[in-house]
């Protein structure tokens, strides 16, 4: 695009942000996350500091936007969901490195960027729900999921969704690509349907009887659970349970959401102090108690709610390690072909 182009671009996200995208006192959110996800946390800011935020909800195209912008963009901070995205800024050029010490006495390094790029602020676990009705194990690994006396019995999103691209990335960092190919495939002589829909479906598909276990997040199983708007929705969170599959090591695979510095953050100085508030103790029980995820901070403890799933041991394994091998988790799904279901 040329200057002119992105100078009206920033001119457009300028009016998006009420006339204060370069303000005194504002700070500007480009986002994945829903808004009302956030506002929560971002309003303990705002109270705590006295600077205000402005947030722009995307549902795709956030570093695509942020690119074509320029040294124009309002963007101070970018915040996602899921180690690939957070990558993916980087990646595309549009995060800069934070060595701040406050952040990083906060938060363990196994959820930072080696480079200062990305900072995890919650984590979730990918876990596995089963039927409480039909199912009476309490424990499972990861490997036993593709354990024949599943056949037919196993149900979850496709391969190449962000959440389960992370998991097989960890399978192929602890086991190497050749057990984890073989243990692809057999989830997929596992699956009781073609893989389809979100996480909250899987669960769906338990009460419907079509499969007794599923993948998917451990946060919604909170959300289902406290739906008041969908009874359909709180009759699969109750109707599941919640079990957490580890590896080798006894440790479950966790997944982030995180907030990155923008490359042309005009409001960099309060971008700062957003990431350390985000880091900080009171800012980590705020955004994970309303998003039913976990603290990142050690120690912290999570919701009555998130408790109430069991006991998680997450994982140390680097998130950046994982990351590494996004590529190769992605061709190993299409070469095994579990998207096309069991019978293929």
């Amino acid at each position: 695009m040329t200057l002119r182009t992105n100078f009206v671009a920033a001119l457009a996200l300028a009016t998006v942000f009420s006339g204060t995208a370069y303000a005194d006192g504002s700070v500007n959110i480009y986002t994945y996350r829903q808004p009302e996800l956030i506002q929560p946390v971002l309003d303990a800011f705002t109270a705590e500091t006295g600077i205000k935020t402005q947030v722009l909800f995307l549902d795709k195209g956030l570093e695509e936007r942020i690119a074509a912008e320029g040294q124009n963009s309002p963007a101070d901070v970018i915040m996602t969901v899921d180690i690939a995205r957070l990558t993916k800024a980087k990646e595309a050029g549009i995060t800069q490195a934070l060595d701040d010490q406050t952040v990083n006495a906060l938060l363990p390094e196994e959820y930072r960027d080696p480079e200062g790029h990305w900072f995890g602020l919650t984590k979730r676990a990918r876990v596995v729900y089963v039927s409480k009705d039909r199912v009476k194990d309490t424990a499972i690994t990861y490997a036993d999921l593709a354990d024949p006396k599943w056949k037919g019995k196993l149900c979850m999103r496709s391969g190449q969704h962000d959440y389960n691209l992370a998991l097989i990335s960890a399978a192929i960092a602890h086991w190497g690509p050749e057990k984890t190919e073989e243990w692809l495939k057999g989830l997929k002589a596992n699956l009781g349907r073609k893989p389809d829909g979100g996480d909250r479906p899987q669960a769906g598909a338990i009460v419907a009887g079509q499969c007794d276990i599923a993948i998917g997040n451990t946060y919604y199983v909170g959300l289902m659970r406290t739906n008041e708007k969908d009874p359909k929705e709180k009759e699969w969170g109750n109707a599941i349970n919640v079990l957490f599959p580890t590896f080798e090591n006894g440790k479950t695979h966790v997944n982030i959401s995180g907030i990155a510095l923008a490359r042309n953050a005009p409001n960099r100085d309060n971008a700062v102090k957003l990431i350390q508030f985000l880091a900080s103790h009171k800012a980590q029980q705020v955004y994970a108690e309303k998003n039913f995820e976990y603290p990142v901070e050690p120690g912290l403890e999570p919701s009555e709610m998130v408790k109430s799933f069991g006991t998680l041991d997450a994982d140390t394994l680097p998130l950046a390690e994982i990351a590494s091998h996004r590529k190769e988790a992605s061709e190993m799904v299409d070469r095994v072909g579990l998207d096309d279901g069991p019978s293929s």
